[in-house]
């Protein structure tokens, strides 16, 4: 079942998608495999005779659960894996149209954005040693400026006895050549004509977009006002970075990237809304508030449904965009929400609460486990650290018994309680440079023995 880590993710299997999230989250099986049906389903999708590929619709989701049990961190996950254009939003970040707050339809936009980004940076890639070239010869040209006017010195022992004027300016400047790329002129300071961007794109159709208005009027501000650029003194490694943005923009089909973006978003794009339950009705009331949280669901339900949006970079059909939603639910259900977008999220997942074995194994098991972010933070002060797996296990009894008696939240609850344990370790890591220190469940209990024994200490600091 193993692969290459460069493989992209429509051609990862579900059992092989599975396993990547296993990497990083614990448990919730249930999730994963949903996610990873729904994901490999585009892939099918797009293997289907076209008369029928429109007809396949894809099966959006909902993840209920409580707070810090993994359904955000799938979510970043995926994009990580992801080839497609993925963007995660939160629902609450936006209002009915006509309030103060951010349209819906901007969901789309920013997924376009991502996208056209993420293709420019593909099709740059593949102009990486075309770009540097080009670079090399522009940086040189700087340092070299008097070359045209008067040759090289022989004295200096960059040119041979007996070299051409023509052959001088040649064996100079590769001589140059070889010094930049050794990295001798890095702190040296040059004068450049530094460009301003000039990127307009205001949408012609649809109701205007504030936030595209605002970088379009800078964008027109910068040609009309100051179109020649400005000069600046910098060292050479930042020229080479500003040099190297402007050549990459030279060399990327800026059309070609927007064509290929928009196919992807339309064909293979992604939107994880998170905190779907905040835009649901909170019970069976009729406040003010539970309206504009109607009022949400029904502006984000035509975009689930299948829509065309206005972007700058030309119109979004919304039909076969992957919709992921998640949400606690602890005050409201899925049922709360409104029947028409309900119908839109056909797939349900339920995600487990954590128990004191689910704890011990995220604090040992994923690639980026919380015991050893703290082994490697606390390395950079010479000090090792050594957690005993005792002590593991009572700081998972610890966190799973604190999720119990207080707030449910989830994962979270461990860096509260391994901030806490280490906090004085931390604070004095500067001083103990080149020790070990091992941390064993009685040094577990010694510094988090009195906050739990004492129940209001243990709401305001656990």
């Amino acid at each position: 079942m193993g692969y290459s880590a460069s493989k992209k993710l429509d051609e990862l299997k579900p059992a092989q998608i599975v396993s990547e999230l296993d990497k990083y989250i614990i448990g919730q099986k249930k999730a994963k495999r949903t996610i990873a049906v729904a994901i490999r389903n585009r892939t099918r999708r797009k293997r289907l005779p076209e008369d029928i590929r429109d007809e396949v619709s894809p099966k959006n989701i909902i993840m209920i659960g409580p707070t810090g049990v993994g359904k955000t961190e799938i979510a970043r996950r995926i994009a990580k894996l992801s080839n497609a254009p993925f963007i995660k939003v939160e629902a609450t970040k936006y209002t009915e149209v006509g309030y103060v707050g951010r349209d819906v339809e901007s969901i789309i936009r920013d997924l376009m954005s991502v996208a056209v980004q993420q293709v420019k940076a593909e099709l740059a890639g593949a102009e990486e040693e075309k770009v540097r070239a080009r670079v090399e010869e522009r940086l040189l040209d700087i340092l070299l400026p008097q070359m045209e006017k008067e040759p090289a010195s022989q004295e200096d022992g960059l040119i041979p006895a007996g070299t051409s004027y023509t052959d001088s300016k040649t064996v100079t400047r590769e001589k140059f050549r070889k010094m930049l790329q050794e990295g001798k002129f890095e702190d040296r300071e040059v004068e450049i004509n530094v460009q301003s961007k000039k990127r307009v794109g205001i949408e012609v159709m649809g109701q205007p977009n504030m936030e595209d208005l605002q970088d379009a009027m800078q964008s027109l501000g910068s040609i009309f006002g100051n179109g020649r650029g400005h000069n600046r003194k910098l060292t050479i490694k930042r020229a080479r970075e500003i040099f190297t943005e402007e050549e990459t923009e030279k060399a990327v089909d800026t059309d070609r990237a927007i064509d290929e973006a928009k196919e992807r978003v339309e064909q293979m794009g992604i939107v994880f809304i998170d905190e779907i339950d905040k835009v649901a009705k909170s019970g069976g009331g009729s406040s003010s508030i539970d309206v504009s949280r109607e009022g949400v669901q029904r502006d984000i339900l035509p975009i689930v449904e299948g829509t065309s949006v206005s972007t700058k970079w030309g119109v979004i059909d919304t039909t076969h965009i992957l919709f992921i939603a998640s949400g606690a639910f602890h005050v409201s259900k899925p049922s709360d929400l409104i029947p028409e977008l309900q119908g839109r999220f056909p797939l349900r997942v339920e995600l487990d609460d954590l128990t004191a074995e689910d704890f011990y194994r995220i604090l040992t098991e994923p690639a980026n486990a919380i015991t050893m972010q703290y082994h490697e933070l606390l390395k950079t002060e010479g000090v090792e650290i050594i957690f005993d797996d005792a002590a593991i296990k009572k700081i998972s009894e610890i966190a799973y018994e604190v999720n119990t008696t207080n707030d449910n939240i989830g994962a979270r609850r461990l860096f509260t309680i391994m901030e806490k344990l280490l906090e004085e370790l931390s604070f004095s890591a500067d001083e103990l440079s080149g020790q070990t220190v091992t941390i064993t469940d009685s040094y577990v209990v010694e510094r988090l023995g009195d906050v739990l024994q004492n129940q209001d200490l243990s709401k305001f600091i656990l």
